[in-house]
């Protein structure tokens, strides 16, 4: 039998089978072969009876990780995004599934001997205490690690017995349970009207399925009632959520629900982790995957459904190799599997809604907050009239009351500023230098708290300044505040309040997401100060003050999507406040108070937005009516940067000439120019609709033949950031 192997080497000069020879194992199994002089893995994605190839090497076979349906996935998503086939497979296996070693981590499990009678077990402990506490311990229990007995009762004990052929020894995987203390109450829900429509709706429905709810309406109950269904119908279900910050809440509400049956997937995991949860789905020991956008890939048979909560999040698209959508991969696999697709959002995406009204999707509303109390009310506050009457902080005179008064009723406050650190850069008054990044074209971002610059492109630090490089002068400006320095401002406004921060530099240690989460809803902080990882999916029962800052910052971006980026965040952060059986406020501070994005925020009228943005987006042709497409270049070199930016472009200028059906075509050095050490150009292009996919194959074509020496080329569909 002849085996087509994708062999686990990440470069496009080999992105092909492989022939070998080998036994008439499955598609998607995994196997060992010898590539050149070295060994390492592969994935076995065809077979046939004869190659054109003499003295083939063989594979030998090791397991069947990759299911036929994840191969059709893996192809669909080659050809759509442009994507290797091993980067693609790789999504498919956790990291120990790479190499040709025994990925189980073996441990020595020691157990009573069952030969042994209870006289004589009583005989060999009788002048040993911390021995016979050994004994008696593993009669109750049937069995432990030998790590764990040493802990308890000492080493020497645990020797003493297995030199007396008291114990038994075997080499057992210990299955690591990621937060496995993490669990809520199960809770007795009765479904309101809006939410027994909905499950039933969805249930009785094979295809995409939008769920608008305004937030605290109890989506989170509906997506539990529609798994509930799924598993007694005998099948599996994914449930995804934007923020790794997100997993651990969701994962206590549907272990109290679920139990065991839930398994967790997301980048947060060790190796041995991910490796654990991913095998109990394989194994079918779990039947629901939940976790961020990599969850989509679990290896699940017999989906019934795939939940996207958050549907309009950008963290759903994958902005590095390998590229893609995650609601366009589940839309494939949820089809494949004859599942329904469920996109949950208070304020779903533009093109989702239009999908909707269209009748592509099948639409359900929930209008109405579960809690006794309405969606709370938004104050508006204008900075420029703080401004004017002198008020130098960053609290409106509004704001600062609202969090007095919270703090007396003891009720909890959040504060929204969506830019980390204490200021976002660093300029001498008297020449004007901004200290910059040796490696990418953006200013420092000042940290206080470690006394250092940051780049928040690469992470490359820097010593803070005391004085000017350029001129030597010590009259130092920072830039726009963050959010270390509104920790500051609070501890000088309330000193006595307890106040948490959480954004990307308080979070990156593993499960530090957890530990602010649960130090703030066990009432053991007063203020939590967070950028947009705060925003979404949250449910803390005692907070009634919500405090948005610079809600305009991302509202004049040169980005088709800022307006609708802003009103979903401010709706978002705003629904945190009043979830409960008290009632929430919103103190929303801007410079641009007028603008018809807080008009419609403050009154929570998504379809009136939805209508302005769609009908805008319909008059410019921007998506939906059209995709934007870029093409970045990318290497230390800059002459073949645009040596092969300007191939590009030409045959692009070429294909449209041809097809026509382009609304822009332009070429330019990116916004960011240099990143990484690496100079940028783009090729920006909007293309119709009814041309997109066959003017993508000739865009990718040019994209693989123009890639400069030690560098990269890469076409992005909408993509999320055109820096």
């Amino acid at each position: 039998m002849v085996l087509e192997v994708i062999v686990d080497i990440s470069t496009s000069e080999i992105d092909r089978p492989f022939d070998y020879e080998g036994d008439d194992v499955p598609v998607g199994s995994r196997v060992a072969v010898g590539f050149g002089n070295k060994r390492t893995v592969g994935f076995v994605v065809g077979k046939k009876a004869e190659s054109d190839y003499p003295n083939l090497k063989r594979a030998e076979y090791l397991d069947t990780p990759v299911s036929a349906e994840q191969l059709r996935l893996m192809e669909y998503m080659r050809e759509n995004y442009n994507l290797r086939h091993i980067d693609v497979l790789r999504l498919f296996v956790p990291s120990k599934l790479r190499d040709e070693r025994d990925p189980e981590t073996k441990k020595l499990f020691l157990a009573l001997n069952p030969e042994l009678s209870g006289e004589a077990l009583s005989k060999a402990v009788s002048r040993a205490k911390k021995q016979a506490q050994t004994v008696e311990y593993l009669k109750s229990s049937g069995g432990e690690y030998n790590s764990v007995l040493s802990d308890k009762f000492g080493a020497a004990a645990v020797k003493a017995l297995r030199d007396k052929g008291v114990l038994t020894e075997s080499a057992v995987h210990e299955t690591r349970v990621p937060l496995k203390t993490l669990a809520g109450k199960k809770k007795d829900v009765v479904l309101t009207d809006e939410q027994r429509a909905a499950v039933d709706g969805i249930c009785t429905h094979k295809g995409v399925c939008l769920l608008h709810g305004v937030t605290g309406s109890g989506k989170t109950e509906v997506y539990q009632a529609v798994i509930e269904r799924t598993l007694a119908e005998g099948k599996t279900a994914i449930m995804l959520v934007p923020e790794i910050s997100l997993t651990p809440q969701m994962l206590g509400i549907f272990r109290a629900r679920f139990g065991d049956n839930v398994a967790v997937l997301h980048s947060g995991l060790n190796a041995s982790e991910r490796y654990d949860e991913w095998k109990r789905l394989r194994d079918g020991r779990a039947k629901i995957a939940i976790g961020a956008r990599s969850a989509v890939f679990a290896p699940l048979a017999d989906i019934g459904a795939i939940i996207i909560d958050e549907e309009h999040d950008s963290s759903y698209i994958s902005e590095s190799n390998p590229r893609y959508d995650t609601k366009t991969v589940a839309e494939f696999r949820a089809a494949a599997c004859n599942a329904v697709l469920v996109l949950g959002s208070a304020t779903p995406d533009i093109e989702t809604y239009l999908k909707a009204t269209q009748g592509k999707y099948r639409l359900f509303s929930l209008k109405n907050r579960i809690s006794s109390h309405k969606l709370p009310e938004m104050e508006i506050v204008d900075m420029t009239r703080e401004f004017r009457y002198g008020n130098r902080s960053v609290f409106s005179a509004a704001l600062a009351d609202a969090m007095r008064g919270a703090l007396e009723r003891k009720e909890q406050i959040m504060i929204f500023l969506n830019r980390r650190g204490f200021s976002s850069f660093i300029m001498c008054k008297e020449c004007g230098y901004v200290a910059k990044c040796e490696d990418c074209d953006v200013s420092l971002t000042y940290h206080k708290a470690e006394n250092v610059l940051k780049c928040h492109c690469c992470g490359r630090r820097y010593h803070a300044l005391s004085k000017c490089p350029q001129c030597g002068s010590t009259s130092i400006k920072q830039g726009k505040v963050g959010t270390e320095k509104i920790v500051e401002e609070l501890h000088n406004l309330f000193p006595d309040a307890r106040v948490l921060r959480m954004d990307n530099d308080t979070t990156s240690r593993k499960d530090s997401y957890f530990a602010i989460l649960d130090k703030f809803a066990a009432g053991k902080a007063d203020i939590l100060v967070g950028t947009q990882m705060i925003a979404k999916g949250h449910d803390f029962p005692n907070v009634t003050l919500v405090g948005i800052l610079e809600a305009d910052s991302a509202l004049y971006f040169s980005d088709y999507r800022s307006s609708e980026r802003t009103f979903q965040l401010v709706t978002q952060v705003a629904g945190r406040a009043g979830r409960a059986d008290k009632k929430g406020r919103v103190v929303l501070q801007t410079f641009a108070p007028r603008h018809y994005v807080f008009a419609f925020a403050s009154q929570y009228d998504y379809e009136g937005f939805w209508r302005k943005e769609n009908n805008t987006r319909m008059v410019t042709k921007f998506p939906p009516y059209t995709k934007v497409v870029r093409v970045l270049v990318a290497a230390a070199d800059e002459q073949a940067v645009a040596d092969c930016t300007r191939a590009i472009y030409k045959g692009i200028k070429e294909l449209e000439g041809r097809l026509g059906g382009f609304v822009y075509t332009g070429a330019a050095k990116s916004p960011v120019t240099r990143m990484h050490g690496l100079v940028r150009y783009q090729v920006l292009m909007r293309i119709q609709p009814e041309i997109f996919d066959e003017a993508m194959k000739t865009v990718y074509r040019l994209v693989n033949e123009n890639k400069p020496t030690k560098g990269s080329s890469f076409a992005e569909i909408n993509p999320q950031s055109l820096i």
